[in-house]
């Protein structure tokens, strides 16, 4: 049978926390009407609130309802203005020059400056620091070699002529530097505040923000509110308070809903067993996300370090089985660059070909599967997760012969195992940050934080780097054709399994809960009709 394993004071962890939303939630529906606040699940504590450290997107969630950038992504995926009110580009494409809004505040009244955003990005280069994201920055001039710390952070390529006037000068024209200004490392960040509070400034009261919401409360393990920015220059959120609960069991969010305790849910809270009991209900979506799902591989660990064996174990899957088990409209895929992105190709990798699947695994020496040893993949604890795990446990037992243990770890402490430890096998997901294929293929460059599987190929780094710059359509989706071959084929470092969709909803009485492709959370839109609720 499966074996998963736990981790004893994450248990103890979650039952406190449940205890302290049972008497929370006692309160709840009186709150919100009173009050008005809206209530969704987080389902887990967020890693980390520093932008600068953060690689998740339960984080990246969080934030999105505290900070605003440059830009960001409006209607039908165009730029928008945020925090620049305009921009120019110059020196043929190698300069950005952003004007910031007048109006432009932080929670505690003062100016957003420019400097704000130098500090930030200097801040994200510093090797101190230890961002896992500092490679995304690599197109800002000086930024590889300050981060690799060859360089002083002042020579980076980002001045402020003034407090209104931020200067970005690149190391090449690049094709997707302004949608990156849209990522949450790019956001401001006050430097008294960081110095002052050190490691703590992320908590309520410390933590100053410049978008709708500030963080008002944050019982760890727990649950975390937020309430309204008097500052903010854009709309005011219109429900002045948003609660994020962390509780990691579908059911109990589900039943919460039922009850109606939970005001939107998405894919943090809804079983895909469940799904048919909401999937008629006129305010259920599924959307598409910019989002892929795979499988991550420890190539420096046996029996991995065989790329016989890494073909062997991508061609065993058959990829159809996900949206069954999901009971959603993932997309199967063998690619990696999704569906909706340019340079989208599904007939890109290893497909499923369990006889050749069989051939090479005994050309790696394990005919049949004899003599393969003992593997473990691993993924983050939820009940979707365990499906996907069993569902793959079970096609390689049937295709190949080999028993696959799967165990599970609570989020933060899966981190961490990929930073520090990376098992043999480890569910991934990688969501959009900025909707250019770049931000996919980066991803296993051997200089990327986020690359867990320690791969690498120089040919790939080249590559990657060439197609960054490349400003003609045709021969960049050329390159990352070429680029996903590598990856995927030649080197198969990771197994694409299926590109996501979120699947959300929301009680009637809860307006404007719609999730981008980019599947960020944003309460801070989320009107309250208080006569419609019971």
């Amino acid at each position: 049978m499966p074996q998963q394993t736990d981790h004893a004071g994450a248990s103890r962890a979650r039952l406190r926390a449940l205890l302290a939303l049972t008497l929370l939630l006692l309160a709840a529906c009186h709150d919100r009407r009173e009050r008005g606040i809206v209530i969704a699940n987080l389902s887990t504590e967020p890693p980390n609130l520093d932008w600068s450290r953060a690689t998740d997107h339960v984080s990246f969630n969080v934030i999105s309802n505290l900070m605003v950038g440059l830009t960001e992504f409006g209607e039908g995926g165009a730029i928008t203005p945020m925090v620049a009110e305009s921009w120019r580009i110059e020196d043929e494409g190698r300069r950005y020059v952003f004007t910031l809004r007048e109006d432009a505040r932080w929670s505690d009244g003062r100016p957003v400056t420019a400097a704000d955003f130098v500090y930030s990005w200097q801040r994200i280069l510093d090797p101190a620091t230890g961002s896992e994201y500092a490679y995304l920055m690599y197109v800002l001039r000086n930024a590889r070699a300050i981060n690799e710390g060859k360089l002083p952070v002042e020579s980076l390529g980002v001045s402020a002529p003034d407090a209104r006037t931020l200067v970005a000068e690149l190391e090449a024209p690049s094709a997707f530097f302004l949608s990156l200004t849209t990522f949450e490392i790019t956001f401001p960040l006050r430097r008294d505040v960081v110095e002052k509070h050190g490691a703590a400034w992320t908590e309520p009261g410390k933590l100053i923000s410049n978008g709708p919401y500030v963080l008002t409360r944050w019982d760890h393990e727990s649950v975390m509110e937020f309430g309204a920015n008097p500052h903010y220059f854009g709309p005011a959120a219109p429900t002045p308070r948003a609660r994020l609960l962390m509780i990691p069991e579908k059911t109990t969010a589900m039943t919460l809903y039922d009850r109606g305790e939970l005001d939107v849910m998405d894919n943090h809270s809804l079983d895909p067993l469940d799904i048919p009991q909401y999937e008629n209900d006129p305010r259920f979506e599924r959307v598409p996300q910019l989002r892929g799902y795979y499988y991550g591989i420890n190539v420096s660990r046996p029996p991995f370090d065989d790329v016989r064996v890494r073909r062997a174990f991508a061609h065993a899957i058959d990829r159809s089985i996900f949206p069954k088990i999901l009971r959603g409209s993932e997309w199967p895929t063998s690619s990696w660059i999704p569906k909706g992105m340019f340079a989208f190709n599904e007939d890109i990798g290893l497909k499923f070909d369990p006889d050749k699947a069989r051939a090479l695994l005994a050309e790696a020496g394990y005919p049949g599967g004899k003599g393969f040893p003992t593997v473990t993949a691993m993924f983050n604890t939820a009940e979707h997760h365990a499906l996907i795990a069993q569902a793959l446990q079970a096609q390689w037992r049937e295709n190949l012969g080999v028993e696959v243990s799967i165990a599970n770890m609570e989020w933060k402490v899966f981190l961490d195992k990929l930073q520090n430890d990376p098992p043999q096998m480890f569910r991934m997901g990688w969501g959009a940050d900025y909707p250019d294929p770049d931000n996919f293929m980066n991803l296993f460059t051997s200089y990327s934080g986020n690359n867990k599987g320690r791969w690498k190929n120089a040919r790939y780094d080249a590559l990657v780097e060439q197609a960054a710059r490349e400003l003609d359509p045709q021969k960049r989706r050329d390159m990352y054709d070429e680029l996903q071959r590598i990856l995927l084929e030649d080197d198969a470092a990771i197994i694409p399994l299926f590109n996501v969709t979120e699947n959300t909803i929301a009680q009637p009485w809860a307006e404007g809960f719609h999730l981008s492709a980019m599947a960020r959370l944003p309460l801070y839109r989320v009107r309250l009709i208080e006569e419609k609720m019971p």
